[in-house]
């Protein structure tokens, strides 16, 4: 039979089963990647906005407590203290924990800012920056990226102080620079566009001869410069002679926002005057975001309650308009 009589009957006989719907045509061939591929579902919750979090119409009133960041109980207790809720909750967790979602997730519902202090014990800064520990980051980056909420996050605070490994005693400048740029870049790598990165060095004030401009990765690299600085019995009295110098002096290499990542005023009698005046120099200015109080009896009383006066000058202080939003809804 010749090949035009061929096609002939086929297209006759395709004709007839159409009409029976047995014809159909061929199905397409799909390459076992295509098959194998995830499609994105509709039910999945786009990254998160922190931008309106980042510099908020209004100034962070945060809070650190012992225990886990999970629990509630001392929340509300300093609420009820404090006549308004914190909208902040800094805690701290050792290098090589895992992040925890769930707890997170927690402190996000009950109407916090979650803020992680990451303290490098176990590894040093030119470790880290050398890779030894990327699988551990990157696990750490994928678990904060799906838990899709915002989180602050601080690396080796106070690292011009000579208190802790990764300082200045033990850790040079250029290798902390070098692992705070490291782990960023890592994120980034991840997707874990949900960080608000803290940069945090301690007051200058007892530290005067290290210099902050070579720990600083630079404004690419942070979104806050989150200061740490206490009114002791001992040593500056004034929000101008705490932190001044140290933001003048930042203020030569960064525009960034500040924000107190760590303060409390001591026990004694000077102790209500020095809260109202921390609160005052924190409404003064509008390049600093907030507060972090670190609600603690620790070496020192530093408790907003350690005395009836200090806790009525707290109080009075924290009602300001000017301190506390939902977070949730900047």
């Amino acid at each position: 039979m010749t090949a035009p009589r061929r096609l002939l009957l086929a297209l006759v006989g395709c004709l007839l089963a159409a009409a029976v719907g047995a014809c159909a045509p061929p199905a397409p061939q799909v390459s076992s990647a295509a098959a194998t591929a995830k499609v994105p579902t509709q039910s999945a919750e786009p990254p998160y906005d922190i931008r309106p979090l980042i510099e908020p119409g209004h100034k962070y009133l945060g809070v650190a407590f012992n225990g886990s960041p999970r629990a509630t109980a001392p929340v509300t207790a300093f609420a009820d203290k404090a006549g308004k809720r914190p909208n902040l909750r800094e805690y701290y967790a050792k290098w090589g924990d895992p992040f925890q979602p769930d707890v997170n997730r927690a402190v996000w519902d009950g109407g916090q800012l979650p803020f992680l202090v990451w303290e490098p014990f176990s590894r040093t800064a030119a470790q880290i920056a050398a890779g030894q520990d990327d699988a551990y980051i990157r696990e750490f980056a994928d678990t904060v990226r799906d838990y899709n909420r915002p989180l602050a996050l601080s690396f080796g605070h106070e690292m011009n102080g000579g208190w802790y490994p990764w300082g200045s005693k033990k850790t040079g400048a250029a290798d902390f620079a070098r692992a705070w740029r490291h782990i960023h870049d890592l994120f980034t790598d991840e997707g874990a566009g949900n960080v608000i990165w803290v940069w945090s060095p301690n007051v200058i004030n007892p530290v005067p001869d290290v210099r902050l401009k070579p720990y600083y990765p630079g404004d690419a690299y942070v979104d806050w410069i989150g200061v740490v600085g206490y009114y002791a019995l001992s040593g500056p009295t004034t929000f101008r002679t705490l932190f001044g110098p140290t933001m003048t002096e930042i203020r030569r290499f960064s525009r960034k926002p500040f924000i107190i990542a760590e303060t409390g005023v001591q026990a004694g009698e000077s102790k209500p005057t020095e809260i109202a005046d921390l609160f005052a120099g924190l409404r003064a200015r509008d390049d600093v975001l907030g507060l972090v109080w670190f609600n603690l009896k620790k070496e020192a009383d530093w408790r907003i309650d350690s005395g009836p006066l200090s806790l009525a000058a707290f109080k009075k202080a924290a009602a300001d308009d000017s301190f506390g939003f939902d977070v949730r809804k900047p």
